[in-house]
Order: structure tokens, then C-alpha cells, then sequence
């Protein structure tokens, strides 16, 4: 383990990578001027019109609508990783990852609204006029096409490629649910794990747009049923929430000691391990839901990048904050559990065997959600690799039906040799360092490109007096270009 741990805590989730991430996250909020905090009311009303839109005919060509792109989108970021993953950074890095969690949803919303929105600018159409993107379609297009660095382009998205890729094998989806449900209802953990790999098959069995139309019924219902749960069981232990958040800042810049079944942690492990599962649990640098935001009917890049704000924020500072205060006001952080099954037994301890159960299916629910995301996001980059190619249908077919294979399998090797939870999360860590680090050097380098597209919603779309008034400038959503014009006076 201690190989593990080092590969993934002192190489990949190094300094080097917490400080890109957090670079490019402080510029980004500078340059738009604290954007995702300062208009934080914007990207609720723009998201709540989006989702009002999503029941009419959308204009702007694409698969899904704004609501059933989002709803799948954050099907996939909240999922286990807020059980299981947050979970795991607290058996790991104790109370102060938290904090760490949060530093890095602060600066995520504005990565994620920044990496959605070039993604749904720089996307190509398949010869069905059918819309896809994402990191490899902007890698191309911005770095390549447009400033013609390609060396650059050619390592950058060969990192991200074979990164990304890697989240193919070590998927954790599986094994989380499946421990989840087994240690609740007292089942076989592989019978379990059989019976998720059969009903991922009957989710991805549609499609792209099969799985928009499952995750928009399924989605909100999981959301607010596990918040409630969670907002119960913090409401009757009020009286040591404040030392709880306490706890959470104090350990985030002065480590945890033992306690109980807790070993103990240092800051820096907190650091790592918080900005890690925070990047894991919303996707925030990642690139992966810029690839189904991509494929959304939407008029203007601005306006689907504000979603994938309001997206982290759900998740991070609603979700994960849940998960994390339960875990920590009930005390079951010091029981030395980690994984789904530490989030179990808080849920347990707060509400009983029942609230156990019902989150155990909620989890259930979470993973399958988690998993077709997964698989959309995946088959984004198979399109793109293959382009059109003449293989490109059977090629994606086989992908289908393989896809859940790998998931099934990581449980048994698990089961068999007794891998803990924390260790299955150290390898989905992995999946993600590559990706991000190739993702979030891509969005500094195209990050003009988000201003100006910034730059032209607000002209377009805000309210008189917050526009440029020397300029007019619109968004061409056909030809997926900017169009500035000098305003001539009358």
C-alpha cells in the first residue's frame, strides 16, 4: 500500500499538480473578477431558466437539453464520491481535508464554468449534425487549429487521452455500491456487484439520449432525498456543529491527531487528499462533464458554462458539506471505518438501521447514475479518436458491452485479496491527476477565449448599464464563433 499511496499523495497529487490547479483557478477568478462568488445569484437564475427551457424547443444544435445535460452531468460528479469518496479523504486526511474540499470548489466553479464553455464553443457535429466536445475537441481546435501549437497539442492530448483512459479499468462505481449494499442487507459482495454490472447494461442500453431522459427523473429525486437525510441528522446535533466546523479549519493547518480508530494525518496529506476527492467528486479540471455539456441545445457557451458553476457548487457545497458534517458530528470519523462504509454507519448513527437502508439504496442509485455518466464521457472520446472512421460503429458497440466488465471484475480482485476502501480510492485518485493536469494547462492557455465569450454574454444577455456600450458584440451559435462589431453612433 505504501507504494500506492506514494505514486498517487507525492507524485501525481504532488505539489506541482495542488498548485497548477489552484494557479489557474485564482487567475481565472481574478480575471473575471471573483465571477462565480460575485454573480453567484446570476448562476442560479440563468440555471433555473435553463432548466425552464429544457420543456420547450431548444435552439442550438445538439443531443441533449440544458436540463437533461446538467441532470446527467451531475448524475455523474454527485455520486460515490460524495459517499464514499469524502468519506475516504476523512479516514485518510481527517477533518481538515474538508476545508481543503471546499478551497477547491471555490476555485472549481469558475474552472468548470471555463473548461463547459469552451467545450461547447470549440464542438464539432458528427455527419448526423449531432453535437460532441470537450477537452480533446478544444485541445485540437484552440491549440492546434487556432494558434498552431502542435507539439503542444499532440502531448497535451495524448496525456489527457491516455489519463482519462485509465478511468476504463479503475472505475470504483461498482465497488462502492456494491460494498455498500452488501455490508447493509447482509448480502454476498459479488452477487451484489453482479446484479449493478446487470442493471448499468439496462441504463447505457439507450444511449446518450436514453440516459438524459433516465438521469432527469432520477437525478433530482436522489439530490433532495439524500439532503434531507443528511439535513436531519445535522439539525439534531446543532450544538456541536460549531465544533465541528472548528475541528474542520483548526486540523486543515495544524494535522489530526489519533483518535480512536483514527491514526491520525498531517496537513499536507489533508491538502491532497481533500483537493483530490473534491476534484473527483465535481469533476471540477477534469474535463469530463465538459464532454456532456457539450452536447447540449443551448444559444450561447456563457450560459451552459454557468450550469457546470452551479453544478460544482451542488456538489461540493451542498453534498460533499453533508456527507463530511454528518461523518464528523456524529463522531463515526474516529471509528477507523473508511469508504462507503464509514458514510454508512454516520447515517446509521444519526438516523438508525432504516436511514442506513434507505442510503445504502440511495448509494445504489448515486452509483448507477455515476456510472453511465462515466460511460457517455468515455464514448465522447472513442467519437473523437475514431472520428469517421469506418470501424467507428462496431468499435463503439464493443465499448458497450465491455464497459461495465472492468468495474465487476476490480470487485472481485478486491473481494479476494481483502483490498480496503481507502486503497480502491487511491487508485480512482489516479485517474484523475493526468486529465486534470493536461485539462487545466489547456483552459490557462485558452483562457482569452473564455473572456471574450465572456465578455460577449454579458453585452448580449445582462441587464442595461452592464453592457459595453462601444461595442456590440453576439455569438454566432451556428457557425460557433464570436462576432464583434464597432457600434456606429447614430
Amino acid at each position: 500500500m505504501n507504494w500506492v499511496e506514494f505514486i498517487v499523495q507525492d507524485v501525481l497529487w504532488g505539489t506541482p499538480l495542488i498548485i497548477t490547479i489552484l494557479t489557474v483557478g485564482v487567475f481565472l477568478s481574478l480575471k473575471t473578477d471573483f465571477f462565480q462568488i460575485r454573480r453567484l445569484p446570476l448562476i442560479f437564475r440563468e440555471s433555473t431558466r435553463d432548466i425552464k427551457r429544457s420543456k420547450d424547443k431548444q435552439k442550438g444544435g445538439g443531443v441533449l437539453s440544458p436540463f437533461e445535460a446538467v441532470s446527467l452531468s451531475i448524475g455523474a460528479t454527485v455520486g460515490v464520491g460524495n459517499i464514499g469518496g469524502v468519506a475516504a479523504a476523512i479516514a485518510l486526511g481527517g477533518p481538515g481535508a474538508v476545508f481543503w474540499m471546499w478551497i477547491a470548489g471555490l476555485v472549481g466553479k469558475i474552472i468548470k464554468m471555463t473548461e463547459v464553455s469552451l467545450a461547447v464553443h470549440y464542438r464539432s457535429r458528427d455527419k448526423n449534425g449531432e453535437a460532441y466536445g470537450g477537452p480533446t475537441y478544444y485541445i485540437r481546435k484552440g491549440l492546434y487549429e487556432e494558434r498552431n501549437h502542435k507539439v503542444l497539442y499532440k502531448i497535451l492530448n495524448f496525456i489527457f487521452i491516455f489519463g482519462f483512459g485509465t478511468g476504463f479499468v479503475l472505475t470504483v462505481q461498482n465497488y462502492t455500491v456494491s460494498e455498500a449494499v452488501a455490508t447493509t442487507f447482509s448480502m454476498n459482495h459479488v452477487l451484489v456487484s453482479l446484479i449493478y454490472t446487470v442493471l448499468l447494461y439496462i441504463m447505457i442500453s439507450g444511449g446518450l439520449s436514453g440516459l438524459g431522459k433516465i438521469a432527469v427523473k432520477v437525478v433530482p429525486f436522489m439530490i433532495v432525498f439524500y439532503i434531507l437525510g443528511g439535513l436531519y441528522i445535522l439539525a439534531i446535533n446543532i450544538n456541536v456543529l460549531p465544533d465541528a466546523f472548528a475541528l474542520i479549519v483548526n486540523s486543515a493547518f495544524n494535522g489530526t491527531s489519533a483518535a480512536g480508530g483514527f491514526a491520525g494525518a498531517a496537513v499536507a496529506v489533508a491538502i491532497k487528499t481533500g483537493m483530490s476527492r473534491a476534484v473527483f467528486t465535481n469533476e471540477a479540471g477534469w474535463g469530463s462533464s465538459a464532454m456532456i455539456h457539450a452536447t447540449a441545445k443551448t444559444d450561447h457557451p456563457i450560459r451552459q458554462g454557468m450550469l457546470g458553476a452551479f453544478e460544482v457548487f451542488v456538489d461540493t457545497f451542498v453534498i460533499c458539506s453533508i456527507t463530511s458534517l454528518v461523518i464528523i458530528v456524529t463522531g463515526a470519523w474516529t471509528t477507523g471505518l473508511d469508504g462507503a462504509e464509514l458514510t454508512l454507519a454516520a447515517f446509521e448513527t444519526g438516523v438508525g438501521t432504516v436511514g442506513r437502508m434507505i442510503i445504502a439504496v440511495g448509494v445504489l442509485l448515486f452509483g448507477l447514475t455515476t456510472s453511465s455518466g462515466i460511460y457517455a464521457q468515455i464514448e465522447v472520446i472513442l467519437r473523437y479518436v475514431l472520428g469517421e472512421s469506418k470501424w467507428k460503429k462496431r468499435i463503439l458497440t464493443v465499448y458497450k458491452w465491455t464497459y461495465p466488465i472492468p468495474g465487476f471484475i476490480l470487485v472481485l480482485i478486491a473481494v479476494s485479496i481483502g483490498m480496503p476502501g481507502t486503497m480502491v480510492w487511491l487508485f480512482a485518485d489516479m485517474t484523475t491527476a493526468l486529465p486534470i493536469f493536461a485539462n487545466v494547462i489547456t483552459i490557462l492557455i485558452l483562457s482569452p477565449k473564455f473572456f471574450a465569450l465572456l465578455k460577449d454574454f454579458k453585452a448580449r444577455h445582462l441587464q442595461k448599464g452592464e453592457v459595453d456600450p462601444d461595442f456590440k458584440v453576439f455569438y454566432d451559435n451556428k457557425e460557433n464563433r464570436i462576432v464583434t462589431e464597432e457600434k456606429k453612433d447614430a
